[in-house]
């Protein structure tokens, strides 16, 4: 008896414990069993296994959610589990026949890539009705996803838990719906959670666009359908200035950063207004202000004004030094950018404070001190105070220190030449106190040695020893080469139509060889100097291993063809009227090609010109012309027709920008209306006469640009023999000298300086017409004379008849004036004359000029007009000349 009751205990004991931790949970899905029927499918590609793969899967996922599920197998072996169609009974019996309080019967159609599933859910014990369940899947990869929707959906409908049956928006006009539901975590067929709502709603409201967000739930068909009501901010649909008289509205407009029909947020309208407050500062306007008002307009818009007191401007009228000894306030002010009220400041906006710039000029105070020994030096933040009825005062705080001298200067690490040579390199050495900017200077300078022998890496860092007793430095330069390191590679980037090949046969570096800092600066110039592109960047990153570089030239090409039709006036031919059309890279291969046409009340021109820079890819160019010309003089008329071959090539012995050339001409000239007064040197050249002639010459060019130079120069010298055997009637040397340089000045101006000299000699045999002798005058030798107006005359007649000696120089101030445009300006001062072969050259008779004029890289080409004064009109000359031109270089 004892024993049963024992055994009966453990029963119940056991039977508890089972009821508490079964793999089931306790409740009302405990009660429910669910039975899955195949799926029909209706799919143009073969999908037949997913008649029971859904089948599997949504058993599982029914069975995870704590139903009781009936087997797939067991399902599957009743006799009308595979009807093509279930009618009402069918379901019901095979329900009873399984056992189970639920049966689903459901169906997948492929559309496209996208794939709906619609389920139907039949309670066996007739206590609920039938309810179906609808989803998409995107593609077949989202089929497990909406499957586990779908298991959800079922248990939500089952269990009576309240469900999310569509989410919507309401009172938005402008923001998308879709937009708004991208931000909202409810989704259709969720568990209805009210938590969840909360969030929403504040997710709503965070995007800033809605002036009130509510929620709210209503009936659906299958379930509680939920909306969110928003009330949307206004559009801004007009922005007004008013009271601005000083700065422009587009300025204001550009400065505030709020656009036209975007939300009316008041953070970014006081943003806006510090912006311009900040704006109207830079411009000297200190005590701005500015309020903001909105008005209504229809549809929901506003009007944004902006009311402006300007209030007179507010200049810097002193600027203190305090605790500097050295140096006096003079010569730390002499440092900045920042000045006081001048007497030009109307002009120049001197005065005007600019914080970023004085901040600027605070860091270009400790550079010099920094660079006169005191390395100790600091400047503090300037302090800008305003005193009423005065201005600003602006006060900077220096701490001089002592100055420290330089002691002992050394080199060590991996050297690849001997110490002395470096040091040699080293200019730290002649200064009497420390000076960072030549330790900079230094270092780059030793860095350049290594570069240029491959070791594209090498690191060179000064350490500095101080001795505060002495005040003295020692400096050690410690070079660390790294790897030697060779080009893996050349990346072209940006040409869209120039080829690569004219890209690569400029650079001086290439695939394979050892990197070269001055072969890199050298390809940057030869492509700056092509003309064909606006920027030219060229970058290096790391290879596939440490000693190789990939080397990317990137370029961004611009129009380098125009054509071009007009009229003009030139000093030399009255009014003209041109057209002209050249390509200085043709078809993308580099070539040139111009042909021009110029028609004139004096004279007409035809021209033609060919070049192409490398024959067969070696660097040889060839050039050739052919022109047919004819123009009125005073005293007779030219009418000539010839043709010109040039060839050029390089001579690396010297250095990479040293070229010589040979050129042939042949030109025919027929000299006809020869005045009856004219002097008998003009008279002489009545008839036909040909030139025949061969011109050496050597040039050597290392400006940073073909046009507007500023640094670099050109020399040239060459000899032009004519006649003898090459024929023509015509025989002489002529010889030629040029010498230009372009120095970089302040503020990206510069100056150049430029001298020519000429001497042809008559040969016996032949004749040296007065055309073929030198002359002076004109935009391109001695402004502020016409063309050809400096020349010998003849004593009885006074015509101009040309010399056998010529020298002419030229000085330029050259400024930027728009600089985006390319629109420079220029001030100039010109010295030449022209001798006969009797008489000597005395610098003293030199014709002088001054004057300025403006230049533009127009689509037309360089286009220049100048006004030139002479500074000592003789008999017959003009005081002053204004000249124009377009197409030429100078």
């Amino acid at each position: 008896m004892t024993t049963r009751r024992c055994c009966l205990g453990i029963m119940v004991l056991l039977a508890v414990i089972f009821s508490l931790t079964g793999s089931h949970p306790v409740g009302a899905k405990d009660a429910e069993t669910v039975a899955v029927l195949p799926f029909r499918v209706h799919a143009l590609k073969p999908l037949g296994y997913l008649q029971q793969g859904l089948q599997k899967m949504l058993t599982d996922r029914i069975g995870k959610r704590g139903y009781r599920v009936i087997p797939t197998e067991r399902v599957n072996r009743h006799r009308l589990a595979f009807l093509p169609q279930y009618e009402a009974r069918d379901l019901l019996r095979i329900g009873k026949d399984l056992g189970c309080d639920w049966i689903a019967t459901g169906s997948l159609t492929q559309i496209g890539k996208r794939i709906s599933l619609d389920l139907k859910m039949v309670d066996v014990t007739g206590r609920k009705p039938p309810f179906f369940i609808f989803m998409v899947a995107e593609d077949l990869d989202s089929l497990p996803e909406t499957t586990e929707r779908i298991a959800l959906s079922m248990d939500y409908q089952i269990s009576g838990v309240a469900q999310v049956d569509s989410v919507r928006v309401e009172g938005n006009r402008r923001i998308e719906s879709d937009a708004i539901l991208a931000v909202v975590g409810t989704r259709k067929g969720d568990r209805l959670d009210y938590d969840q709502l909360d969030r929403d709603l504040r997710a709503v409201y965070k995007m800033g666009f809605f002036e009130d967000v509510k929620t709210e739930t209503e009936d659906g068909p299958k379930g509680k359908v939920v909306i969110f009501r928003v009330v949307e901010k206004p559009s801004i649909g007009k922005i007004v200035f008013e009271g601005n008289k000083k700065i422009k509205e587009d300025d204001l407009t550009e400065k505030l950063g709020i656009k036209l029909y975007s939300i009316l947020d008041q953070n970014e309208i006081k943003k806006g207004i510090n912006r311009i407050r900040d704006f109207y500062r830079e411009k000297g306007y200190y005590n701005a202000e500015i309020t903001e008002r909105t008005d209504s307009l229809p549809n929901n818009q506003v009007q944004l004004s902006f009311q402006i007191t300007e209030n007179k401007k507010v200049y810097i009228r002193k600027i203190v030094f305090v605790g500097n000894k050295k140096f006096d306030d003079g010569d730390l002010r002499d440092i900045m950018v920042t000045r006081k009220k001048g007497l030009f400041s109307w002009f120049t906006d001197s005065g005007v404070l600019d914080k970023r710039k004085l901040e600027f000029d605070c860091h270009k105070i400790a550079s010099f001190y920094h660079n006169h020994g005191f390395v100790k030096a600091k400047v503090g933040a300037p302090k800008v105070t305003y005193k009423k009825g005065e201005g600003l005062i602006v006060t900077i705080e220096v701490q001089e220190g002592e100055p420290y001298a330089v002691h002992k200067v050394s080199v060590d690490g991996d050297l690849i030449r001997p110490a002395d040579e470096l040091m040699k390199m080293v200019r730290i050495t002649h200064e009497k106190v420390f000076n960072r900017e030549v330790i900079r200077k230094d270092t780059l300078a030793l860095k350049k040695v290594y570069t240029d022998e491959g070791y594209a890496y090498a690191d060179v860092v000064p350490r500095t020893r101080e001795d505060d007793k002495t005040r003295q430095i020692d400096i050690v330069y410690s070079i660390r080469k790294g790897k030697k390191v060779r080009f893996e590679r050349i990346n072209i980037m940006g040409n869209t139509t120039t080829r690569d090949k004219v890209i690569r046969r400029e650079l001086k570096v290439a695939e394979g060889e050892y990197f070269s800092g001055k072969k890199l600066k050298r390809s940057s110039q030869n492509l700056d100097r092509l003309g064909y592109f606006k920027d030219v960047q060229i970058e290096t990153k790391r290879g596939s291993r440490d000693d190789l570089m990939i080397l990317d030239v990137k370029v961004e090409e611009e129009h380098t063809g125009s054509f071009s039709v007009g009229a003009g006036y030139s000093s030399m031919d009255s009014v003209v009227g041109m057209a002209s059309v050249s390509e200085d890279n043709l078809f993308g291969r580099g070539q040139k090609l111009v042909a021009s046409v110029q028609l004139g009340g004096k004279s007409s021109q035809y021209d033609i010109t060919f070049m192409e820079p490398w024959i067969m890819d070696h660097p040889v160019s060839g050039t050739i012309r052919a022109y047919n010309w004819k123009r009125e003089y005073d005293e007779y008329t030219k009418d000539a027709f010839g043709g010109v071959l040039t060839l050029g090539w390089p001579i690396e012995m010297f250095d990479d920008y040293t070229r010589a050339y040979a050129s042939y001409q042949y030109d025919s000239a027929d000299i006809s209306d020869v005045s009856s007064t004219a002097s008998y040197l003009i008279r002489e050249m009545e008839g036909t006469s040909s030139t025949s002639s061969l011109t050496m010459g050597l040039t050597r060019n290392s400006t940073n640009r073909a046009w507007n130079a500023d640094r670099g120069s050109i020399n040239e010298i060459s000899l032009e023999y004519a006649g003898g055997i090459l024929g023509g009637q015509n025989y002489f040397n002529k010889y030629f000298a040029r010498s230009a340089w372009y120095f970089p000045f302040l503020w990206h101006t510069s100056f150049m300086v430029q001298g020519r000299w000429g001497y042809i000699k008559q040969r016996s045999g032949g004749d040296l017409p007065s055309y073929e002798k030198w002359y002076l005058g004109g935009i391109d030798t001695v402004r502020g004379f016409d063309y050809a107006d400096v020349s010998p005359y003849d004593p009885l007649t006074l015509d101009k008849v040309g010399g056998e000696k010529m020298m002419v120089y030229n000085l330029e101030y050259r400024f930027p004036l728009l600089k985006k445009m390319g629109l420079l300006g220029v001030v100039f001062f010109d010295a030449g004359n022209v001798y006969t072969s009797e008489k000597g050259v005395k610098e003293r008779d030199l014709a002088k000029s001054v004057g300025g004029g403006i230049r533009w890289r127009s689509p037309m080409g360089p286009l220049r007009i100048e006004w030139g004064k002479n500074l000592d009109p003789q008999r017959g000359e003009k005081s002053s000349t204004i000249e124009f031109s377009m197409g030429s270089r100078f």
